[in-house]
């Protein structure tokens, strides 16, 4: 009964606020002694007792009340943390202050003209004269307007009280005997917060500190209650909007200028910044969900470490959120703290760009791949391992860490730990492929991928065999990590859900960046790469959007980098493009004759209408890819495949995995429940604004003699070959035809093909993926505009054709075909082989001397920072903080504008 009438007391205190049409005395101290005294006991009872309609109408029609209790409630939160929080009845009033300015901070926000109120100068009143909060009160005639203004000939100012409240909540944050253990030497020596050396109370070793403090289960409550204060402080960015109406990238609207919360959070005027971020760092760094690995603990104990764990990451990538074009670049050839570059603004990117030590690395590193890493753990009990949510959130420190530190990337791409952060992150991308309300973890977990392949140390790590069995529904293979890359890749496009498809180029980007270090891919990753080509080759598809011949180029060039830099080892893929060769010469045959295109899209709409008045579980006819699926045939099959895609959708519609055994323990990827809440995106910049092209030189290992001609030295390759009992006759050939793979019967729902970008009709990017296949004339990006008729639909024309079929790089593979072709089928009919097993050692052990054109230059693309994607990741995050943060809803039903909240 005791607590139902505390509760009730502090009710009618709210009731008694929100109704007075006059305003309160900020003298009248117990009044407002009310709403954090000992009336309620938990964040959820304020947010219970606090509606948003009382809220609102207290803002609207009691400006002045709303005020002075904001005022009030950081008074008292400077005045602890001035005196300390030594007694239980002062921790429980700090507590209480926290959680009514951590319910009523995201109205302010929501309301224009109230955005400024805490940043405005308060005038000290003769009356209530209190320099040292910077909170003092004013009167009614100052209080009678809502947001109070202040008079300019005011002579004496105290700072702003957003400045009073996040210097309060720092000092707070590292109090003795509230947030840390007490240093004191004895009862009667209290420790002075003013003077304390904060660096002393670090909250856990690792970084920067080596002491590891004792556990305290009040204390982490305790920072995790101020923690989401803070949080809610830095949300003020999302309530500003984003002015969509600009294109892409170019940075606009409200969010370009500094978020003065942050701003000064992270600035020298914060005298804990430096041992601020290193405890966030150390206490995200060092926990381990699964401890003692007790099966079940996490049932019977509960872990008040997580909750601060998951507020720390969330205001971590949040204070590391800045501008790119504003900020000093980060340290990238520095050895110590000495060489640093010139400082950013922002305390916390600087801090996070010092740090060079490789223990500090390894702690960072071991961290989140232990973190990254948890939700694949799998045991004989079922449930038994405690499993984190957040690892959308520590994908983007991920990505903070590695744009911020350069050192940092290079010391992962080193470390054989680079692995452990892909396997994860293969995961989460194959599970969330067919979700759409997790579309942004997708484009995170492409965008870490993209950054890690512009680098060659990445690409020479994935030829590590792939040991370790994650349960995914992938088909079972022996190989290596740039076999599940391929293989997980193969599965986004195959299965993966519509909003997916300007992920595509990105996706093939990476494949093409790591293609020149593979030197072995099994038979399964090779035969996914060329059941991409053949569906992305197919004439409907490559006239039905300006852009989508771009992927086609990706592709070859990702073959014609394992051809000229690992013919070794690659016997596997070299067989496949034998046995679908016939795709190639379609390719190239491609035709561009007004009358052909005219036909290839009325023969799709035609089809696109009978699919359409079929029911979605009927069967797709299987792939005519070899005129009766021989190794060798020549006989085309673009018709079949061309009638079985020509439903519309991007990605292919079938795969040919769909009769493969799964992995073991794997469940096939779910779509979103019904009415699962999604927050909205920003745009996604373009291929060209998101990466620059460079030329590394090639490694001399991975080529022999290029001067005069490609030596190709035969080697054995490490990959098994398999072995098949299917035999083959041919009346055109006597050879041996092996087993097609089998085609996806429930594929991808039919959709009508997009274009992959927005703008992907400027000049700039049309074909711009592919400069390097010789440029493009001016007259090219004026056709592709062209081509759009008043409807607004796509009509390709012989001339765009033209444009860019000249332009594929095909030489290569065409050379080989002609040189092994011919060599295959001798040896076919010579030896009576019966097996592929056979064509695969005489591919592993042959050479190619001298037959192949001059290796061409490597080209990576870069990632590179640039404004779109900073708006895009500040989009993504806040929208993860936003859902994430459900107990309390801190900022539910509140009208946010830089995304939208969507059912799926």
């Amino acid at each position: 009964m005791g607590n139902a009438e505390t509760k009730l007391n502090f009710r009618k205190a709210v009731i008694q606020l929100t109704t007075k049409t006059q305003p309160i005395e900020a003298a009248d101290e117990q009044f407002w002694e009310q709403f954090w005294a000992e009336n309620v006991s938990s964040v959820q009872d304020v947010f219970a007792l606090i509606p948003a309609a009382e809220i609102r109408a207290l803002r609207e029609e009691s400006p002045s009340n709303l005020a002075t209790l904001c005022y009030k409630a950081v008074e008292r939160l400077v005045h602890a943390a001035e005196a300390g929080c030594n007694s239980k009845l002062e921790q429980v009033a700090t507590l209480n202050c926290v959680r009514l300015m951590t319910r009523i901070l995201p109205y302010i926000f929501e309301d224009p003209d109230w955005r400024g109120f805490f940043w405005s100068s308060l005038p000290v009143s003769d009356a209530n004269d209190q320099p040292d909060t910077g909170c003092g009160s004013r009167g009614d005639a100052t209080q009678s307007s809502g947001p109070p203004g202040h008079d300019a000939a005011e002579v004496e100012e105290t700072p702003p009280l957003a400045q009073s409240l996040l210097n309060a909540l720092s000092d707070l944050l590292f109090c003795p005997e509230f947030t840390v253990h007490s240093n004191k030497k004895g009862p009667h020596t209290p420790e002075d917060l003013q003077s304390l050396d904060s660096c002393e109370y670090i909250w856990a070793s690792g970084v920067g500190f080596a002491q590891e403090p004792p556990y305290n289960v009040t204390y982490d409550v305790h920072r995790t209650e101020l923690l989401k204060l803070l949080l809610t402080c830095f949300s003020e960015a999302m309530y500003l909007p984003t002015q969509s109406p600009e294109p892409a990238g170019a940075g606009s609207g409200a969010h370009v200028g500094l978020n003065p919360w942050i701003s000064y959070f992270t600035s020298s005027d914060n005298r804990h910044a430096l041992p601020l971020f290193t405890s966030l760092l150390n206490v995200v760094s060092s926990y381990d969900p699964v401890g003692y690995g007790v099966p079940y603990n996490h049932l019977m104990f509960r872990d008040h470490r997580e909750p601060l764990v998951q507020v720390a990451v969330q205001l971590l990538i949040v204070t590391l959120d800045h501008d790119v074009s504003a900020s000093a670049p980060a340290s990238s050839a520095a050895d110590d703290l000495e060489d640093e570059p010139s400082q950013p603004d922002n305390l916390f990117v600087n801090y996070l760009s010092r740090i060079h030590r490789d223990e500090d690395f390894n702690f960072i590193l071991h961290g989140l791949t232990r973190l990254l890493n948890n939700p694949l753990q799998q045991t004989y009990l079922p449930n038994s391992i405690k499993k984190i949510q957040f690892h959308q959130e520590l994908l983007v420190l991920l990505w903070k860490f590695c744009d911020a530190n350069k050192k940092f990337l290079f010391h992962v791409l080193k470390s054989s730990e680079v692995l452990e952060l892909l396997v994860p992150l293969l995961f989460h991308l194959n599970d969330a492929r067919a979700d759409q309300s997790r579309v942004g973890l997708m484009h995170i977990g492409v965008f870490i991928l993209l950054l890690l392949s512009g680098e060659r140390n990445f690409g020479v790590r994935l030829n590590k065999p792939y040991n370790v069995r994650v349960p995914m529904d992938i088909p079972v293979f022996t190989g290596t990590h740039a076999d599940l890359l391929i293989i997980v890749f193969h599965k986004i496009i195959t299965t993966g859900h519509q909003r997916l498809q300007p992920l595509f180029d990105c996706l093939l980007t990476i494949v093409c960046n790591v293609s020149p270090y593979l030197k072995t891919l099994s038979m399964v990753a090779s035969t996914k790469l060329l059941h991409l080509l053949e569906a992305f080759s197919t004439p409907w598809f490559l006239i039905s959007s300006p852009t989508n011949h771009h992927l086609v180029f990706f592709l070859l060039e990702s073959f014609n980098n394992i051809i000229q830099y690992q013919f070794d080892g690659n016997s596997n893929l070299i067989y496949t493009i034998i046995r679908k060769r016939n795709v190639f010469h379609q390719l190239s045959n491609l035709p561009a004759d007004h009358t052909s295109l005219i036909k290839i899209m009325n023969r799709k709409r035609e089809r696109r209408t009978t699919l359409a008045s079929r029911a979605a579980s009927s069967v797709h006819e299987p792939s005519g890819g070899g005129g009766g699926g021989g190794v060798l045939s020549t006989e085309g099959g673009a018709d079949a495949t061309s009638d079985r895609q020509s439903s519309g959708s991007l990605g292919p519609p079938t795969s040919p995995t769909s009769h493969e055994p799964s992995m073991e323990g794997s469940t096939p990827a779910q779509e979103a429940e019904p009415g699962t809440l999604q927050a909205s995106l920003a745009a996604t910049p373009d291929l060209d604004k998101l990466t620059e092209r460079v030329r590394p030189a090639p490694p001399t290992e991975l080529i022999g003699h290029i001067q005069g001609g490609t030596t190709l030295q035969p080697g054995a390759s490490s990959s098994q070959p398999r072995s098949s009992s299917q035999h083959i006759s041919d009346e055109h050939h006597n050879q041996q035809r092996h087993p097609r793979p089998h085609r996806h019967s429930n594929g991808s729902p039919s959709q009508p093909p997009n274009t992959l970008h927005d703008d992907s009709l400027d000049d700039d990017s049309v074909f711009s993926a592919h400069k390097d296949y010789g440029g493009q004339p001016a007259s090219a990006a004026a056709s592709v505009r062209n081509n759009i008729s008043v409807t607004g639909e796509w009509t390709p024309t012989p001339e765009w054709v033209m444009s860019w079929k000249t332009k594929l790089p095909l030489q290569t593979i065409m050379r080989l075909l002609q040189v092994l072709v011919p060599q295959v089928e001798k040896i076919c009919i010579d030896k009576g082989l019966t097996d592929e097993s056979e064509i695969l050692k005489f591919l592993q052990h042959g050479t190619l001397v001298g037959l192949l054109p001059v290796p061409h230059p490597i080209l990576i693309r870069k990632y590179q920072s640039n404004s779109g994607t900073a708006m895009w990741f500040r989009t993504y995050m806040w929208g993860i903080i936003y859902l994430r943060n459900i107990d309390p809803p801190i900022w539910y039903d509140t009208d946010v504008k830089l995304f939208e909240i969507q059912r799926v």
